[in-house]
């Protein structure tokens, strides 16, 4: 007999690989969705940005004006 994770802790639910848009709060799937991020500001703010969003910010963060980074 195995133990299987159900709901939300199981590896294949979604929600593991699902962010939100810091400004648009479109929701944005890891791997699937192109997504960008601030290196710096991605623990404390949660700051992930959509393909559009970072076209309006013209590739800078809002928060501390670094260049965003492809998350991977």
């Amino acid at each position: 007999m195995s133990l299987r994770l159900k709901g939300t802790n199981a590896y294949g639910h979604l929600g593991w690989f699902e962010v939100s848009c810091s400004i648009c709060n479109r929701t944005l799937k890891l791997g699937i969705d192109v997504v960008f991020k601030c290196p710096k500001c991605e623990k404390k703010y949660r700051a992930f940005f959509c393909e559009a969003d970072k076209r309006g910010l013209k590739g800078k963060c809002p928060y501390c004006n670094t260049e965003l980074v492809p998350a991977v």
